[in-house]
């Protein structure tokens, strides 16, 4: 008989149902997004796809979407919790890989910029008043949360 000698994991960090369901809810959520448009809570969602950092697969993820003309934001919430999601390492692992889905559309290639503390204060009063729930959870946060511009990547890349 043998006993399971895992490390216990690291605090903030899901365990493996809570993974499943994530991954479940995320495929069903953007089915929905694929089907019929996207908006929970009043913010706009798209699909991110992006390439797993250590596994090389594909991965999609729901997400809130602030748009702004020429491009649009992501916040790196991660729900409130006190890690940066998965999502978030492997878009900075692979940037040339990212890509974004509309509903009503194929996955659109996208350039993912990181914006600097100045940036972020410039547009976060915009992104506070169209989800003021995203600002609740960020002034109870130990965390900054980072804010990732998306904007269409030059043809040809």
């Amino acid at each position: 008989m043998t006993t399971d000698q895992r490390a216990p994991r690291a605090k903030g960090t899901p365990g493996r149902l809570s993974l499943w369901l994530q991954r479940r809810a995320n495929a069903s959520t953007a089915a929905k997004i694929r089907r019929k448009g996207g908006r929970m809570m009043g913010m706009d969602l798209l699909v991110l796809h992006t390439v797993g950092r250590r596994t090389g697969e594909a991965r999609e993820n729901p997400l809130a979407w602030f748009d702004d003309g020429d491009g649009g934001w992501l916040v790196v919430a991660s729900g409130g919790g006190s890690r940066n999601p998965g999502w978030y390492a492997n878009l900075a692992a692979h940037p040339d890989r990212a890509a974004v889905e509309h509903h009503g559309s194929e996955p659109v290639p996208v350039t993912p910029h990181v914006l600097d503390d100045a940036a972020r204060a410039r547009v976060w009063p915009r992104i506070a008043a169209a989800a003021p729930t995203i600002d609740k959870h960020q002034r109870k946060a130990d965390r900054t949360y980072p804010v990732v511009r998306l904007v269409p990547a030059p043809a040809g890349e």
